[in-house]
Protein backbone atom coordinates (compact mmCIF):
# COMPACT_ATOMS: atom_id res chain seq x y z
CA UNK A 1 0.00 0.00 0.00
CA UNK A 2 1.52 3.72 -1.10
CA UNK A 3 0.64 6.82 0.75
CA UNK A 4 1.06 9.91 -0.94
CA UNK A 5 1.77 13.06 1.15
CA UNK A 6 2.32 16.91 0.84
CA UNK A 7 5.28 17.99 2.09
CA UNK A 8 5.99 21.85 2.41
CA UNK A 9 9.36 22.05 0.69
CA UNK A 10 7.36 20.59 -2.68
CA UNK A 11 7.93 17.17 -2.94
CA UNK A 12 5.75 14.26 -2.67
CA UNK A 13 6.54 10.90 -0.80
CA UNK A 14 5.46 7.14 -1.17
CA UNK A 15 6.78 4.61 0.80
CA UNK A 16 5.40 1.59 1.86
CA UNK A 17 3.31 0.70 5.34
CA UNK A 18 4.49 -2.09 6.07
CA UNK A 19 7.50 -4.68 6.68
CA UNK A 20 8.16 -7.78 4.11
CA UNK A 21 9.81 -10.60 4.45
CA UNK A 22 11.75 -12.30 1.32
CA UNK A 23 12.59 -15.37 3.67
CA UNK A 24 10.22 -18.47 3.97
CA UNK A 25 7.05 -18.51 5.83
CA UNK A 26 8.78 -20.41 9.44
CA UNK A 27 6.28 -23.04 11.36
CA UNK A 28 6.65 -23.74 14.92
CA UNK A 29 8.28 -27.28 13.48
CA UNK A 30 10.81 -25.46 12.35
CA UNK A 31 12.08 -23.45 15.42
CA UNK A 32 11.70 -26.33 17.31
CA UNK A 33 13.84 -28.79 15.61
CA UNK A 34 16.79 -25.68 14.85
CA UNK A 35 16.40 -25.44 18.95
CA UNK A 36 16.88 -28.89 19.67
CA UNK A 37 19.47 -29.15 17.41
CA UNK A 38 21.39 -26.51 19.45
CA UNK A 39 21.30 -27.61 22.27
CA UNK A 40 22.64 -30.73 21.37
CA UNK A 41 25.29 -29.54 19.27
CA UNK A 42 26.44 -27.27 22.41
CA UNK A 43 25.96 -29.66 24.95
CA UNK A 44 28.62 -31.93 23.03
CA UNK A 45 31.11 -29.01 22.05
CA UNK A 46 31.19 -28.40 25.61
CA UNK A 47 31.83 -31.99 26.25
CA UNK A 48 34.39 -31.82 23.03
CA UNK A 49 36.36 -28.99 25.00
CA UNK A 50 36.71 -31.10 28.53
CA UNK A 51 37.77 -34.11 26.49
CA UNK A 52 40.39 -32.10 24.17
CA UNK A 53 41.59 -30.20 27.41
CA UNK A 54 42.16 -33.56 29.38
CA UNK A 55 43.07 -35.54 26.73
CA UNK A 56 46.02 -32.79 25.27
CA UNK A 57 44.38 -32.90 21.80
CA UNK A 58 44.83 -29.60 19.83
CA UNK A 59 42.61 -31.17 17.15
CA UNK A 60 39.69 -31.93 19.77
CA UNK A 61 39.29 -28.36 21.21
CA UNK A 62 39.39 -26.91 17.27
CA UNK A 63 36.78 -29.57 16.12
CA UNK A 64 34.74 -28.03 19.42
CA UNK A 65 35.22 -24.70 18.05
CA UNK A 66 34.01 -25.65 14.79
CA UNK A 67 30.91 -27.35 16.75
CA UNK A 68 30.58 -24.18 18.24
CA UNK A 69 30.27 -22.04 15.33
CA UNK A 70 27.43 -24.83 13.83
CA UNK A 71 25.74 -23.68 17.62
CA UNK A 72 26.10 -20.54 17.13
CA UNK A 73 24.44 -20.78 13.40
CA UNK A 74 21.78 -22.62 15.03
CA UNK A 75 21.17 -20.06 17.79
CA UNK A 76 21.03 -17.44 15.07
CA UNK A 77 18.36 -19.39 12.98
CA UNK A 78 16.10 -19.99 16.31
CA UNK A 79 16.57 -16.29 17.49
CA UNK A 80 15.52 -15.19 13.64
CA UNK A 81 12.85 -17.07 14.12
CA UNK A 82 11.85 -16.35 17.78
CA UNK A 83 12.54 -12.33 17.39
CA UNK A 84 11.29 -12.31 13.79
CA UNK A 85 7.58 -13.06 14.96
CA UNK A 86 7.55 -10.11 17.59
CA UNK A 87 5.73 -6.72 15.95
CA UNK A 88 7.74 -3.72 15.76
CA UNK A 89 6.78 -0.98 18.01
CA UNK A 90 7.41 2.84 18.27
CA UNK A 91 11.22 2.38 19.38
CA UNK A 92 11.52 -0.23 17.10
CA UNK A 93 10.23 0.31 13.98
CA UNK A 94 11.52 -2.52 11.81
CA UNK A 95 11.39 -4.83 14.99
CA UNK A 96 13.84 -7.24 16.11
CA UNK A 97 15.20 -8.19 12.84
CA UNK A 98 18.39 -6.85 13.43
CA UNK A 99 19.60 -8.85 16.71
CA UNK A 100 20.40 -11.65 14.48
CA UNK A 101 23.14 -9.55 12.64
CA UNK A 102 24.35 -8.40 16.07
CA UNK A 103 24.76 -11.58 17.19
CA UNK A 104 26.62 -13.04 14.31
CA UNK A 105 29.28 -10.16 14.64
CA UNK A 106 29.82 -10.80 17.97
CA UNK A 107 30.12 -14.42 17.35
CA UNK A 108 32.36 -14.06 14.30
CA UNK A 109 34.75 -11.83 16.84
CA UNK A 110 34.97 -14.08 19.14
CA UNK A 111 35.38 -17.20 16.89
CA UNK A 112 38.71 -15.11 14.99
CA UNK A 113 40.24 -14.81 18.86
CA UNK A 114 39.52 -18.92 19.23
CA UNK A 115 41.67 -19.13 15.49
CA UNK A 116 44.55 -17.35 16.92
CA UNK A 117 45.11 -18.72 19.86
CA UNK A 118 44.72 -21.88 18.30
CA UNK A 119 47.00 -21.44 15.62
CA UNK A 120 49.82 -19.37 18.56
CA UNK A 121 49.46 -22.91 20.81
CA UNK A 122 49.87 -25.12 17.29
CA UNK A 123 52.98 -23.29 16.71
CA UNK A 124 54.37 -23.55 20.51
CA UNK A 125 53.50 -28.07 20.22
CA UNK A 126 54.85 -28.17 17.34
CA UNK A 127 58.15 -26.66 18.47
CA UNK A 128 57.58 -28.72 21.90
CA UNK A 129 55.17 -31.61 20.90
CA UNK A 130 53.43 -32.55 24.23
CA UNK A 131 51.68 -35.98 25.00
CA UNK A 132 48.61 -36.13 23.78
CA UNK A 133 46.43 -39.62 25.06
CA UNK A 134 45.15 -41.34 21.72
CA UNK A 135 42.51 -43.14 23.48
CA UNK A 136 40.17 -40.74 24.84
CA UNK A 137 40.59 -38.29 21.65
CA UNK A 138 39.49 -41.20 19.27
CA UNK A 139 36.37 -41.78 21.14
CA UNK A 140 35.36 -38.47 22.33
CA UNK A 141 36.19 -37.97 18.27
CA UNK A 142 33.85 -41.01 17.65
CA UNK A 143 30.90 -39.19 20.06
CA UNK A 144 31.42 -36.22 17.91
CA UNK A 145 30.70 -37.77 14.69
CA UNK A 146 27.73 -39.68 15.90
CA UNK A 147 26.23 -36.56 17.32
CA UNK A 148 27.10 -34.40 13.94
CA UNK A 149 25.09 -36.76 12.19
CA UNK A 150 22.33 -37.07 14.39
CA UNK A 151 22.23 -33.13 14.68
CA UNK A 152 22.09 -33.43 10.46
CA UNK A 153 19.22 -35.85 10.36
CA UNK A 154 17.34 -33.83 13.08
CA UNK A 155 17.22 -30.88 10.77
CA UNK A 156 16.43 -32.43 7.63
CA UNK A 157 13.42 -32.88 9.36
CA UNK A 158 12.96 -29.16 8.78
CA UNK A 159 12.24 -26.93 6.06
CA UNK A 160 14.73 -27.67 3.94
CA UNK A 161 14.33 -24.69 1.65
CA UNK A 162 14.31 -22.19 4.31
CA UNK A 163 17.47 -20.42 4.15
CA UNK A 164 18.50 -20.78 8.01
CA UNK A 165 17.91 -24.89 7.78
CA UNK A 166 20.34 -24.81 4.84
CA UNK A 167 22.90 -23.21 6.20
CA UNK A 168 22.86 -25.03 9.61
CA UNK A 169 22.77 -28.14 7.57
CA UNK A 170 26.05 -27.07 5.76
CA UNK A 171 27.70 -26.11 9.01
CA UNK A 172 26.79 -29.70 10.44
CA UNK A 173 28.59 -30.87 7.13
CA UNK A 174 31.57 -28.88 7.82
CA UNK A 175 32.02 -30.31 11.23
CA UNK A 176 31.29 -33.85 10.43
CA UNK A 177 35.15 -33.10 8.26
CA UNK A 178 36.17 -31.96 11.52
CA UNK A 179 35.41 -34.97 13.42
CA UNK A 180 36.47 -37.28 10.61
CA UNK A 181 40.09 -35.09 11.12
CA UNK A 182 40.73 -35.93 15.12
CA UNK A 183 39.32 -39.24 14.63
CA UNK A 184 42.15 -40.14 11.81
CA UNK A 185 44.98 -37.71 13.98
CA UNK A 186 44.07 -40.18 16.98
CA UNK A 187 45.01 -43.31 14.88
CA UNK A 188 48.31 -41.66 13.85
CA UNK A 189 48.86 -41.16 17.27
CA UNK A 190 47.89 -44.45 18.71
CA UNK A 191 49.87 -46.67 16.07
CA UNK A 192 52.92 -44.35 15.21
CA UNK A 193 53.17 -41.89 18.18
CA UNK A 194 53.66 -39.00 15.97
CA UNK A 195 52.13 -36.60 18.07
CA UNK A 196 52.72 -33.27 15.65
CA UNK A 197 49.77 -34.40 13.62
CA UNK A 198 47.34 -33.33 16.21
CA UNK A 199 48.58 -29.58 15.76
CA UNK A 200 48.80 -30.09 11.86
CA UNK A 201 44.90 -31.02 11.54
CA UNK A 202 44.31 -28.51 14.52
CA UNK A 203 45.23 -25.97 11.94
CA UNK A 204 43.45 -27.18 8.82
CA UNK A 205 40.14 -27.37 10.97
CA UNK A 206 41.17 -23.79 12.51
CA UNK A 207 41.39 -22.80 9.08
CA UNK A 208 37.70 -23.45 8.27
CA UNK A 209 36.75 -21.66 11.24
CA UNK A 210 38.56 -18.64 9.86
CA UNK A 211 36.60 -19.00 6.49
CA UNK A 212 33.25 -19.05 8.11
CA UNK A 213 33.93 -16.90 10.91
CA UNK A 214 35.35 -14.07 8.00
CA UNK A 215 32.48 -14.27 5.70
CA UNK A 216 30.26 -14.42 8.53
CA UNK A 217 31.94 -11.04 9.84
CA UNK A 218 32.17 -9.65 6.29
CA UNK A 219 28.50 -9.64 5.67
CA UNK A 220 27.24 -8.97 9.01
CA UNK A 221 29.54 -5.55 9.46
CA UNK A 222 27.99 -4.89 5.87
CA UNK A 223 24.32 -4.94 6.87
CA UNK A 224 25.23 -2.91 10.22
CA UNK A 225 27.19 -0.67 7.63
CA UNK A 226 24.42 -0.11 5.79
CA UNK A 227 26.47 -1.34 2.58
CA UNK A 228 24.90 -2.40 -0.54
CA UNK A 229 23.51 -6.17 -0.43
CA UNK A 230 25.70 -8.59 -2.06
CA UNK A 231 24.15 -8.85 -6.01
CA UNK A 232 23.12 -5.36 -6.49
CA UNK A 233 24.83 -2.95 -9.10
CA UNK A 234 23.35 0.86 -7.95
CA UNK A 235 24.27 1.53 -11.31
CA UNK A 236 22.49 -0.84 -13.32
CA UNK A 237 19.42 -0.41 -11.33
CA UNK A 238 19.47 3.31 -11.89
CA UNK A 239 19.70 2.29 -15.15
CA UNK A 240 16.88 -0.06 -15.26
CA UNK A 241 14.61 1.79 -13.63
CA UNK A 242 15.01 4.98 -15.86
CA UNK A 243 14.53 2.93 -18.76
CA UNK A 244 12.41 0.48 -17.73
CA UNK A 245 9.69 2.17 -15.83
CA UNK A 246 7.37 4.60 -18.43
CA UNK A 247 7.01 8.17 -16.60
CA UNK A 248 10.36 8.15 -15.10
CA UNK A 249 12.55 10.79 -16.59
CA UNK A 250 15.35 10.54 -14.07
CA UNK A 251 16.17 9.23 -10.70
CA UNK A 252 18.70 10.11 -8.03
CA UNK A 253 19.73 9.65 -4.51
CA UNK A 254 19.33 5.99 -4.88
CA UNK A 255 20.43 4.06 -1.45
CA UNK A 256 19.72 0.38 -0.75
CA UNK A 257 20.66 -1.80 2.41
CA UNK A 258 19.33 -4.43 4.21
CA UNK A 259 17.16 -4.22 7.29
CA UNK A 260 18.62 -7.65 7.78
CA UNK A 261 19.90 -10.53 6.20
CA UNK A 262 17.36 -11.24 2.84
CA UNK A 263 14.94 -7.83 3.41
CA UNK A 264 17.09 -5.42 1.18
CA UNK A 265 15.37 -1.61 1.26
CA UNK A 266 15.64 1.34 -1.00
CA UNK A 267 15.00 4.98 -1.21
CA UNK A 268 15.24 6.71 -4.03
CA UNK A 269 13.81 10.59 -5.63
CA UNK A 270 12.22 10.15 -8.75
CA UNK A 271 11.58 13.27 -11.58
CA UNK A 272 8.53 12.39 -14.03
CA UNK A 273 8.52 12.95 -17.49
CA UNK A 274 5.75 14.96 -18.31
CA UNK A 275 2.34 13.89 -17.77
CA UNK A 276 3.55 10.87 -15.72
CA UNK A 277 1.06 10.03 -13.52
CA UNK A 278 2.48 10.42 -9.93
CA UNK A 279 0.58 7.27 -8.51
CA UNK A 280 0.83 4.80 -11.40
CA UNK A 281 4.41 5.93 -11.40
CA UNK A 282 5.21 5.32 -8.52
CA UNK A 283 3.38 1.30 -8.44
CA UNK A 284 5.20 0.52 -11.44
CA UNK A 285 8.96 1.56 -9.45
CA UNK A 286 8.07 -0.17 -6.57
CA UNK A 287 6.21 -3.45 -8.67
CA UNK A 288 10.33 -3.34 -10.82
CA UNK A 289 11.75 -2.94 -7.94
CA UNK A 290 10.32 -6.21 -6.34
CA UNK A 291 10.16 -8.30 -9.37
CA UNK A 292 13.95 -7.23 -10.65
CA UNK A 293 15.93 -6.74 -7.47
CA UNK A 294 13.61 -8.75 -4.71
CA UNK A 295 13.21 -4.95 -3.06
CA UNK A 296 9.48 -5.22 -1.21
CA UNK A 297 10.22 -2.19 0.95
CA UNK A 298 11.27 0.75 -0.87
CA UNK A 299 10.45 4.76 -0.31
CA UNK A 300 9.90 6.57 -3.74
CA UNK A 301 9.97 10.86 -3.14
CA UNK A 302 8.63 12.65 -6.13
CA UNK A 303 11.05 15.90 -7.19
CA UNK A 304 8.42 17.89 -8.63
CA UNK A 305 10.96 20.72 -8.91
CA UNK A 306 13.22 21.77 -11.98
CA UNK A 307 16.68 21.36 -9.63
CA UNK A 308 17.75 18.67 -7.49
CA UNK A 309 17.30 18.90 -3.77
CA UNK A 310 20.71 18.39 -1.81
CA UNK A 311 20.72 14.84 -0.23
CA UNK A 312 22.94 14.80 3.04
CA UNK A 313 23.26 11.08 2.85
CA UNK A 314 24.94 11.36 -1.06
CA UNK A 315 25.96 8.71 -3.10
CA UNK A 316 23.03 7.68 -5.29
CA UNK A 317 25.18 8.52 -8.73
CA UNK A 318 24.71 11.50 -10.70
CA UNK A 319 21.61 11.33 -13.62
CA UNK A 320 22.56 10.21 -16.89
CA UNK A 321 22.23 12.35 -19.94
CA UNK A 322 19.38 12.83 -21.95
Amino acid sequence: MSDHDGHDHGHGHSHDDGHHSHAPEVGRSNAQVVFYAMLLTFGFMLAELVGGLLSGSLALIADSGHMLTDAAALALAWAAFRFGRRGRDAKRTFGYMRFEILAGFVNAIVLIGLVLWIAYEAVLRLADPDPVLAGPMFWVAVLGLLVNVGVFFMLRQGDRDHVNIRGALLHVLGDLLGSVAAIVAAIVIWFTGWTPIDPILSVLLSALILRSAWSLLRDSLNILMEGTPKGIDLEEMRRDLRRGVPGVADLHHLHVWSITSGQPAATMEVRLAEGADPAVTVQALKRRLAEENGIEHATVEIDWGTGRSHCPLGGGGEPEPA
